[in-house]
């Protein structure tokens, strides 16, 4: 005997005319009463099959039906799903699907909405700070932080705000609960010393264009990586910023700025000009901080975050955050002299309050010296002079040697000493067939052979860019002459598809054409649509 469906699956039955009906619950009214949808099909099977696609039609959920006394886990999943998702970023989506689900719904989840007090929220909220920790609870301790119970409570003010919207509950509970206080994250900036040091070792790690253009910007992190040089043109200085980098689900995707003052154009300096006109002449892609594996990727965020420690740390530098190089640019902005609102604009903040209240420390010194140096030249007062301090000269900055990385960075090929006087080079990047393919340069002593190696690897990564545009048809060393000569026969010839036909005029087998065409197929296609 057939078993019973389980709730939320629908029912389906044999109808008294002998066809068989599938019915869904699909949503409820005003009233609480079921909206359903229905389909006819001659067998059990069709039916079954009928109903499943028409759930899939009604996106697969199952249907909430609203009232009071629903579990409040029942409610913080429809509101989420119905009125916040939506309109939230992906990388916001996660932040809430974690508070949700990962602490709301487990911990709150089973109390009936109508029922939901202050006194449990502030019960829970206490707990979430005192040993709610769901991951390294050995690194960071059973407790949470006083930001992320903050969060937590905000989506859950949100979601009962909208309750009380709906008439479901009269007041929202959460409204007065006590929370950690607001603290505050420290600003950290490098020192003119410690960014002297550190952009000597980002130059000898490969990461030196990426963090003296954040240096000279003060773009956030996403916006830096999200660059192409279409944004930049190098007659005017004008570089546009209208896009980001977001990390979402273990793939990077490109989304709009979070705000409208963030899509902005900046003026770079001449020098900052020069350098990346420098630093284009070896990257062959459309990104300007393109993965040293994969061209046509942007470095990964959290890469950057990491090698921006070890850079700190190698060059003697306090450990600072990657968004701290952003504060650099600011404080270092205003000390000289900058006006807030110019500053604001070139950061992309909101308005000039945020650039105020950010940056206050700094702000308070400037009028300081602003009042003194009124009293001085108009009132004509004297003033009181400051602690007189020993006057220092200014030392000559020490020499600092860049520690070299014990192993090679990714995308800067391999050498090795082979005898005495003789050594290898060797580059093995992955073409566009999908293999890597090698070629050697050999010096006499490493100098020579670093200096072959990397006119080598220019060399390489422009016929591999050639390759995938579709202005080359050359193929690397180390690729079937067979696959060669098919190749070269289907761009003279892009209306043959008989294979036998290609076999018969070229003199081969056709099992050696239906190997490699297809493959070849999808290249020439790439590299066409690449080309337009």
């Amino acid at each position: 005997m057939a078993g019973k469906r389980k709730r939320g699956e629908g029912t389906v039955r044999l109808r008294k005319d002998g066809r068989w009906e599938g019915r869904v619950v699909v949503g409820y009214d005003e009233a609480g009463n079921p909206k359903t949808k229905n389909v006819l099909a001659k067998t059990k099977k069709e039916c079954v099959e009928k109903l499943e696609q028409l759930k899939e039609q009604c996106d697969g959920r199952r249907p909430t039906q609203v009232r009071p006394d629903m579990p409040f886990g029942v409610w913080m999943d429809y509101w989420y799903q119905n009125f916040s998702k939506p309109r939230l970023r992906p990388t916001t989506q996660l932040g809430y699907e974690g508070w949700i689900y990962n602490h709301l719904i487990p911990g709150l989840g089973s109390i009936q909405l109508n029922r939901l007090t202050q006194a449990d929220l502030q019960q829970f909220f206490r707990t979430m700070k005192e040993s709610g920790r769901k991951s390294n609870v050995q690194k960071r301790g059973k407790g949470m932080a006083d930001r992320s119970v903050r969060s937590c409570h905000a989506v859950c003010q949100m979601a009962l705000d909208r309750a009380v919207e709906e008439k479901l509950i009269h007041g929202n509970p959460a409204a007065g609960c006590r929370l950690p206080p607001i603290k505050g994250r420290e600003m950290q900036v490098l020192t003119q010393e410690e960014m002297r040091r550190f952009l000597i070792q980002a130059k000898a790690e490969g990461m030196y264009e990426l963090f003296l253009l954040d240096l000279t910007t003060g773009m956030r992190r996403g916006e830096l990586l999200a660059l192409r040089w279409d944004d930049l043109d190098f007659t005017t200085g004008k570089l546009c910023i209208d896009k980001q980098v977001c990390p979402v689900g273990g793939k990077l995707i490109i989304s709009e700025p979070k705000t409208k003052a963030a899509n902005r154009t900046i003026i770079l300096p001449p020098a900052m000009l020069e350098v990346l006109a420098e630093y284009k002449k070896g990257i062959f892609s459309d990104l300007m901080f393109p993965s040293r594996v994969k061209p046509d990727q942007p470095i990964d965020p959290g890469y950057v975050r990491k090698r921006l420690q070890v850079i700190l740390k190698r060059a003697g530098c306090k450990s600072v955050r990657f968004h701290d190089l952003r504060h650099t640019f600011a404080t270092m902005s205003l000390e000289s002299g900058m006006d807030v609102k110019t500053l604001s604009t070139i950061i992309g903040h909101v308005s000039s309050a945020t650039t105020l209240n950010t940056y206050t420390h700094i702000t308070d010194e400037m009028r300081q010296k602003a009042a003194a140096n009124i009293d001085r030249g108009i009132a004509k007062a004297e003033v009181q002079s400051e602690p007189e301090q020993k006057a220092e000269t200014p030392n000559a900055q020490e020499s600092f040697t860049p520690v070299l990385p014990a192993r090679r960075r990714p995308g800067t090929g391999y050498l090795k000493q082979i005898k005495e006087n003789l050594w290898e080079g060797r580059y093995s990047p992955i073409w566009p067939d999908g293999k890597k393919h090698s070629r050697n340069v050999y010096g006499h002593t490493e100098a020579e052979c670093e200096e072959k190696l990397a006119e080598l690897i220019l060399q390489m990564k422009a016929e591999i860019a050639a390759l995938r545009s579709g202005a080359s048809t050359e193929y690397p060393d180390g690729v079937s002459p067979k696959k060669k000569a098919i190749a070269a026969y289907l761009r003279e010839n892009p209306g043959v598809t008989s294979k036998s036909r290609i076999a018969r005029e070229l003199h081969m087998d056709r099992s050696t054409v239906q190997k490699y065409y297809d493959e070849i197929r999808s290249e020439i296609r790439e590299g066409n649509v690449r080309a337009s």
